[in-house]
């Protein structure tokens, strides 16, 4: 609890007597408006966020009140209060699954990726602050200790965290919020089958090998070495997907011969 608690306050600052719902509101606005409070991201306790922020209960409900007649946050009961589903879903789960049946549509998502990550990834390591490159230097040692433990699920885990650090450590909000409608796809096998990924490297190392150069790209402040980094990852991700169309391909023509032949 005491850990919650220090989070809290160095995330919320004391508001004066000028107008305390207000200045909270105004807070919490400024939290969203950066990407520093996500869309679905659960907010402190009342009785947290009213310590931290200096403030009574009874002003604290009425600055959250304010928030969700505005649409920023929502309260459920029995569960505490949530920013808002503001950019709500990239796509519906039957774009979603045509996406994974239709190459080209599949290959224009890959495309938008490389443009947007490489901005990214330039903007990171242009504008990453130290506490930025804390979180990635600790993503890339634990995507090193899950690739030698063989941890896949490990391994899967750092690999979005890893590009969701670096898109936060840009600091620019549209794109923070944007891409993270977009990494909600990624994480879904119809776009992103890391499994199949590494079948094609054999071992995996070619991706970790990939998120290590363009992790330390951005911690090093090295711009234009970041976003090469971010665009050769996914043209990797585009040839693998390529790859695998063709050896479907083979198999289903080898079947069609073996069929004649029997």
């Amino acid at each position: 609890m005491m850990e919650q608690q220090n989070t809290n306050q160095s995330l919320f600052d004391r508001v004066g007597h000028e107008s305390l719902a207000d200045a909270v509101v105004r807070q919490v606005e400024d939290l969203i408006a950066s990407g520093i409070l996500k869309q679905g991201k659960r907010l402190p306790s009342e009785r947290e966020l009213s310590e931290a922020l200096g403030v009574s209960r009874p002003k604290l409900r009425e600055a959250l009140q304010i928030l969700e007649d505005r649409g920023l946050v929502v309260t459920r009961h029995g569960e505490g209060t949530f920013v808002s589903a503001l950019t709500g879903q990239a796509m519906l789960p039957a774009l979603i699954s045509l996406y994974g049946r239709h190459e080209p549509a599949f290959m224009d998502y890959l495309e938008y990726r490389r443009e947007q990550e490489g901005f990214a990834a330039r903007l990171a390591a242009d504008r990453a602050t130290s506490a930025d490159k804390e979180r990635i230097t600790d993503i890339l040692e634990k995507m090193v200790t899950a690739f030698e433990a063989g941890d896949n699920e490990a391994s899967r885990q750092a690999d979005f965290a890893l590009h969701a650090a670096i898109v936060d450590a840009s600091q620019n909000a549209t794109l923070i919020h944007m891409m993270a409608s977009i990494f909600e796809l990624t994480q879904q096998s119809v776009f992103y089958n890391r499994d199949f990924l590494r079948t094609i490297d054999g071992t995996g190392r070619i991706l970790l090998d990939q998120h290590l150069e363009l992790g330390n790209a951005v911690i090093e402040g090295e711009p234009a070495r970041a976003k090469r980094a971010a665009k050769e990852h996914i043209d990797f991700v585009e040839k693998s997907f390529r790859v695998g169309l063709e050896r479907q391909r083979r198999e289903v023509m080898s079947n069609k011969r073996r069929l004649l032949s029997s």
